[in-house]
């Protein structure tokens, strides 16, 4: 298979091209064939005209690429090795929902062959890839797995916004049905991956490994969140706690905040409720999840409280929440949880206004049934900075004046004002 590809007699395909599929596409396409499949004919025509719709990448990532970008499932019959890069949500009980997975495993089992390949990189619990997908593969196909086909499983580790860790630098895993498939899975990973393959010794080992690494830092995000908790009640600044035991060579060095969207604040949920098949109740990741669940309406509380404390009535208060997105320096709302936070602002009564450079007002309404304003007031009881957009880092404490009432409220989530703001009331987690 490997050399096959290598001599371009046949093509990988790349199903689902969102902000992990479309990278992994044109870093293949620059070396071998590459079919890159979507079901959205939109997003497809974007590429075509080299637009990345997840705005990760730029124009230039598209040139000098050996990549035919399609909507028709029939353009798959050409490709012998096919990667499975969709997303895995859960909904709205916390639970899996596997329907993008199984959907496309449908998609690659009516254009399978005898000796093809194929890869998932979607993050499922362990045992996923066997129980699930291969079973479609083989239903939808006719075709006995390992006899006619293999399968392996190499999860995704693409970071939204990250420039620093890419593709090439961090070392992939991948893991095969057997011990021929997993060499030929990692030599064509090798093509495109600088830092090397770590060869998994089962697809459960990849699965679990994947599922355990935003699972720990959810945990970790959740126990500072927690002492953040603690420490607002002691009147300690969290962040200067965090730089003093930050001194220390071993200290983790987990910021508190909102825990959103499709990866940490998603996976564990899926190792959990793989565990619960087997009659365990997993206790430590169970309650890491209800502590950053929670923090969108301990932000508005905290926000309702000091605007009560400052003689205004709720009904009568303006709050500005900049930032949408969730996380910083990228366009993707997809389970923000600053949507939480807006939510039960709104149940107190109070008036609340977004802003967000990156975020689409359209796709937000959409998504959370509130837009973007185009005009700030000068009025606001308080300002949420939520998520910290590099546009935002320069700003002073004359800024927030100029839009805010005289004892306002900037509360500042991620700490970037830290000694900053003296005037006015200073808030941080």
């Amino acid at each position: 298979m490997y050399k096959k590809i290598v001599e371009k007699e046949t093509s990988i395909a790349v199903i689902g091209l969102g902000y992990v599929g479309l990278p992994i596409a044109l870093e293949f396409a620059k070396k071998v064939k590459v079919v890159g499949f979507d079901i959205n004919q939109e997003r497809v025509n974007m590429m075509n005209n080299h637009i990345d719709p997840s705005e990760e990448l730029e124009k230039e990532a598209f040139e000098n690429c050996d990549i035919v970008f399609t909507a028709d499932k029939t353009d798959l019959k050409s490709a012998t090795f096919f990667v499975v890069a969709v997303p895995t949500p859960i909904d709205q009980h916390n639970l899996p929902d596997l329907k993008p997975l199984l959907s496309a495993s449908k998609i690659v089992g009516e254009v399978l062959k005898k000796g093809d390949y194929v890869v998932f990189e979607s993050t499922v619990y362990p045992g996923c890839t066997e129980e699930d997908c291969i079973p479609v593969l083989e239903q939808v196909s006719g075709l006995k797995f390992k006899e006619d086909f293999k399968v392996g499983y190499s999860p995704e580790r693409i970071n939204p916004g990250d420039k620093e860790h890419t593709l090439h630098n961090v070392v992939k895993v991948a893991s095969g049905c057997c011990e021929e498939s997993l060499e030929e899975i990692a030599q064509v990973y090798e093509l495109v991956v600088q830092a090397g393959v770590h060869r998994a010794s089962s697809i459960k080992v990849a699965e679990a490994a994947k599922i355990i690494e935003n699972t720990q830092r959810d945990v970790n995000i959740a126990l500072v969140n927690e002492l953040s908790m603690i420490f607002n009640k002691m009147n300690i600044n969290t962040y200067e706690v965090l730089e003093a035991a930050g001194t220390k060579w071993n200290f983790l060095n987990f910021r508190p905040g909102l825990v959103g969207g499709h990866c940490i604040g998603v996976d564990p949920y899926y190792l959990t409720y793989k565990a619960k098949e087997f009659g365990f109740h997993a206790q430590i990741i169970n309650s890491g999840r209800s502590v950053n669940d929670g923090m969108g309406a301990y932000i508005a509380k905290n926000t309702i409280k000091k605007i009560i404390s400052s003689g205004v009535h709720v009904g009568e208060s303006k709050v500005l929440v900049m930032g949408a997105t969730f996380k910083e320096n990228v366009s993707d709302i997809r389970n923000s949880k600053v949507a939480d936070v807006i939510e039960e602002l709104k149940s107190f009564g109070a008036t609340v206004d977004v802003i967000d450079p990156h975020a689409s007002s359209e796709h937000l309404k959409h998504e959370y049934n509130f837009g973007l304003v185009d005009k700030l007031s000068n009025n606001y009881n308080a300002v949420i900075v939520a998520v910290n957009h590099k546009e935002y880092c320069d700003y002073d404490e004359n800024y927030f004046k100029s839009i805010t009432t005289k004892d306002a409220l900037v509360y500042d989530l991620k700490g970037i004002y830290k000694g900053k703001i003296r005037d006015l009331n200073y808030l941080s987690l």
